[in-house]
């Protein structure tokens, strides 16, 4: 399942980097790629994972950008 998220202010190229890394290495998580101008990351993952995924997004860019708003498209 593809999920795409909404990273509102996200301004830092090196913190999304560390941010696509760190999701990219969740259990259940295939891939995760930031679009650092479009603000957007797009995660791939496995089905009924979503809700979980969402809450370690959310943890992941409050640790290195405790401004940006995550939300999903």
């Amino acid at each position: 399942m593809r999920q795409i998220f909404i990273l509102e202010d996200l301004d830092c190229a090196n913190c999304a980097a560390k941010i696509e890394k760190e999701t990219g290495e969740l259990e259940g998580v295939t891939s995760a790629s930031v679009n650092l101008l479009a603000q957007k990351m797009t995660v791939e993952m496995d089905d009924g994972r979503e809700k979980e995924v969402f809450k370690a997004v959310k943890a992941i860019v409050k640790k290195y950008e405790p401004d940006v708003s995550v939300s999903v498209k």
